[in-house]
């Protein structure tokens, strides 16, 4: 038999993540975001110093923040490798939860380490406990449960020898991928244990890809063979799969044009002439156009959610396929399923369809809408007007390079962005799957962690910076560059559109519309230099420009402010621009406006599809 090392619960854990390699070679987990209060300073933080640089530590200033900056370190990496995040016990640990449930929706590893109360249960109460009067096995932690794909509760030393290659099994693997939970209760992390030496050997994690089953695979390549005007649907898992080459071949020699969801979007270049840009209530004339006028619409890697499919209304009557790793995604909507990872699933659907082509889709309207989106978001012609939107995209367009990656994650511009930015391969991060406000600052240090190599755009509007905006001294601190966009409309400008076309007044928005005293007067440039970022506030759509090319040569983040309209929408005069969102509207008000807008919404809603 082997020997043993003894060594705290918490320092074996340490240990064991350092030896856990990717097949490049790499730690799997790249380090450790902490922020330590009681329940991890002890145990975990006294093992983080202790294991080094074998297994970094980095500080940042929220919880919350950490976990999305390790989310988009993961999603940087197409789920190759990722982060781990600890807290205290109490509101350290729920102020990750939000983190948590961005990860599960987006199919992204982060391993979050919550510090727990003590499995001895001896000080009961501790500081920050909460109690569930008729159970005592509950803790705060359990709110993690519904939010991550593993659970576990270390109350034992030795759980970590079937925990913590669990955590990883879930991290690594292309189905169930997602975050994962570790509980640690305080005391089990600094109690000793005889720990077997062979634990603690390297071990390298592959991703697989599941091959699909020869029934599936025949049904699927019969449907696309009898199809005239198929449309791929490419979501998120065609980038995770690296499947971006694979899906070029694919739409090229069948003639098969190629729309994107938020996920998906980069995965095929926006000048490539089967590219017809974004889907769904978001998406463009050109792709819209085809995803109405389809027979047979094949999803890969997609969730089909209601932004895709225009809350169920925009396909009609066209078969469905769902080219899927998780089977629970691909038979949504009543879709024939086609189990396998995306690579593999266009490779053999090519090799089953031979010299198959589809009838020329509409060239002319993808050209036609192009043509449209510059026109719309060129400079101003001049005046005074605040620049919309649309015009602010336009401008860093124009000063965005093929290196560039544009990034957000709520308001307004993810829907603007999947709408009009021209994406270049890769070119490409959106946090939509939660659509978690506070995402940005932190995901462009995590992005720009994982693609130092990337010029990475992160655009945030006024409201969700004020929400999260801290990391932003840790990113000065590590000398993390990246340049933030900072529109301000002067509230929350996408909500005030939506309360608008929902029937409703201008209410509780914009700070005009707000219950206050007075209005604020907030000095945005200021408050991010005073966290030591190069702030500067753009005097319009040509300055915007060229701040966005100065930046590129500081080592710390660059924050431009450029004051914008909250009005129109970014699609508001572009023909055939996006699509019905079924969002539910009173079925009784007072105003006329409502009463219209609930009129519409019964028209909308009787078409929607009601499969699966």
């Amino acid at each position: 038999m082997g020997g043993t090392v003894r060594l705290t619960a918490a320092q074996a854990m340490t240990r064991w993540l350092s030896e856990q390699m990717t097949g490049e070679g790499v730690r799997f987990i790249e380090g450790v975001w902490a922020i330590f209060g009681h329940g991890n300073v002890a145990g975990i933080g006294e093992a983080l110093h202790g294991i080094g640089e074998a297994l970094p530590t980095w500080r940042g200033q929220n919880e919350q923040t950490m976990a999305h900056a390790a989310i988009a370190f993961a999603k940087g990496h197409a789920r190759r490798r990722a982060m781990a995040v600890t807290s205290s016990i109490g509101p350290g640990a729920t102020n990750m939860i939000t983190a948590a449930a961005l990860a599960h929706v987006n199919r992204l590893p982060v391993l979050f380490i919550a510090g727990d109360v003590f499995a001895g249960r001896r000080p009961d109460p501790v500081l920050q406990q909460i109690e569930n009067f008729d159970d005592g096995t509950v803790s705060a932690n359990d709110c993690f449960r519904p939010v991550v794909r593993y659970f576990d509760r270390i109350t034992r030393p030795e759980h970590l020898l079937t925990a913590l290659p669990r955590a990883l099994r879930v991290m690594t693997d292309p189905a169930d991928c997602g975050p994962v939970c570790l509980s640690f209760c305080q005391d089990v992390q600094a109690e000793a244990y005889d720990w077997p030496e062979a634990f603690f050997a390297p071990r390298v994690w592959r991703i697989r890809r599941p091959e699909p089953d020869m029934r599936e695979l025949e049904e699927a390549a019969e449907l696309i063979r009898t199809a005239k005007s198929p449309v791929i649907v490419c979501g998120g898992g065609v980038i995770y799969s690296g499947a971006e080459a694979a899906l070029t071949e694919f739409a090229e020699r069948h003639n098969i044009p190629v729309i994107e969801t938020q996920a998906g979007k980069s995965a095929l270049g926006q000048a490539h002439p089967m590219n017809y840009g974004a889907v769904g209530v978001d998406g463009s004339a050109a792709a819209n156009r085809v995803a109405a006028k389809a027979d047979l619409v094949i999803g890969i890697g997609t969730r089909l959610q209601d932004f895709t499919t225009g809350s169920r209304t925009l396909f009609g009557e066209a078969k469905l396929i769902g080219i899927n790793v998780q089977p629970y995604d691909a038979t949504r909507h009543g879709a024939v399923s086609l189990v396998a990872d995306a690579k593999v699933a266009l490779e053999k659907l090519t090799a089953k369809l031979g010299d198959y082509r589809a009838d020329a889709a509409d060239r002319q309207a993808r050209a036609d809408w192009l043509t449209a989106v510059d026109a719309h978001c060129a400079a101003p012609a001049g005046g005074n007007e605040l620049p919309t939107d649309a015009q602010v995209i336009g401008a860093v367009q124009r000063a965005s390079t093929p290196a560039s990656i544009a990034m957000c994650a709520a308001g307004t511009m993810p829907g603007a962005l999947k709408l009009l930015w021209q994406a270049a391969p890769g070119g490409y991060h959106m946090e939509y799957g939660y659509s978690c406000m506070g995402y940005e600052i932190a995901g462009a240090m995590g992005l720009k962690l994982a693609r130092p190599d990337r010029e990475v755009l992160c655009f945030v509007g006024d409201g969700s910076y004020m929400m999260a905006n801290s990391e932003l001294a840790t990113a000065v601190m590590r000398r993390i560059a990246f340049t933030v966009i900072l529109t301000d409309n002067r509230g929350y400008g996408c909500i005030n559109r939506l309360q608008q076309g929902c029937g409703g007044e201008e209410f509780n928005n914009l700070y005009k519309d707000c219950n206050v005293e007075a209005q604020p007067q907030i000095d945005f440039v200021a408050h991010a230099a005073s966290m030591g970022a190069h702030a500067v506030k753009a005097s319009g759509i040509p300055d915007l420009e060229a701040q966005i090319a100065a930046a590129r040569g500081r080592d710390i983040p660059t924050v431009i402010v450029i004051d914008t309209t909250a009005v129109p929408g970014p699609g508001d005069g572009l023909e055939a621009a996006g699509h019905w969102w079924d969002v539910a509207v009173p079925e009784v008000g007072g105003s006329e406006k409502l009463k219209r807008a609930y009129a519409e919404y019964l028209d909308h809603a009787a078409r929607q599809s009601l499969a699966n």
